[in-house]
């Protein structure tokens, strides 16, 4: 266990601590092993919100708008700027139809993991990058779907492919990144919003969140903010 424990994710632990204690109930029941070492091998520990949201700092994600710009990125950019600005995830960007868009009243519906109608606001510079992907590269296939590949066969997006475009402009603007996946910008979307000043509740209504446990994941990402708040230890030094 210690020696996977480096290599795997909470949940493959657990699964492997469930198959070790099951293995030595098993050792027990047939006389090879003393009556309780099931009760030896410890629970692997598991706190909620324990661990950082994955982000990129704001100037890095200026970066990785600057480098979708061109004439033969205008896909792309649309792309980056509605997982980076709205938070969107990569189905749902690769599952986006050109009437779910509501021009004249300056929003979109999303449809989540809710299978429901979610509407947000459509901003300035999304909206425009949406319009110039439309009128000048965007092939004419007949699907409503909006975004589509750029080689043959045509066809719409889908969740994988808008992955790697946010791996490739990734690696275009030559950003350091352990996390290079198009979750990490819904992470930064959600992180910004807080450091702008916007309530919680107000990111969980753009995010979508069931929950505000959800959302409370990201007020940790402020370091500078909670240095400010947190007390002094009232403990022993260590040594």
């Amino acid at each position: 266990m210690l020696d996977r424990a480096g290599r795997y994710k909470i949940g493959q632990m657990k699964n492997c601590a469930v198959a070790i204690r099951g293995f030595l109930l098993f050792l027990v029941a047939t006389g090879r092993c003393p009556v309780g070492r099931e009760y030896a091998f410890p629970p692997i520990a598991n706190w909620r919100l324990a661990s950082i949201p994955r982000y990129l700092a704001a100037e890095d994600i200026e970066r990785a708008i600057a480098a979708c710009n061109g004439e033969d990125r205008l896909r792309d950019k649309a792309v980056v700027l509605l997982l980076a600005r709205l938070g969107l995830r990569a189905g749902e960007v690769a599952n986006l139809k050109i009437t779910d868009i509501d021009w004249k009243n300056g929003r979109l519906a999303i449809y989540g993991k809710s299978k429901r109608a979610e509407w947000l606001p459509l901003t300035q510079e999304v909206g425009d990058a949406i319009l110039a992907y439309l009128g000048r590269t965007r092939p004419r296939l007949r699907t409503p779907r909006l975004f589509l590949t750029e080689s043959a066969p045509i066809c719409p997006l889908s969740r994988i492919t808008v992955k790697c475009i946010v791996r490739r402009m990734l690696t275009r603007a030559r950003i350091e990144s352990a996390h290079k996946g198009a979750h990490v910008l819904r992470h930064s979307a959600a992180t910004a919003m807080l450091r702008r000043g916007v309530s919680l509740p107000g990111v969980c209504a753009v995010l979508r969140h069931t929950s505000p446990q959800m959302t409370m994941h990201y007020a940790k990402v402020d370091f500078n903010l909670l240095s400010e708040i947190a007390q002094p230890w009232a403990g022993r030094l260590p040594c």
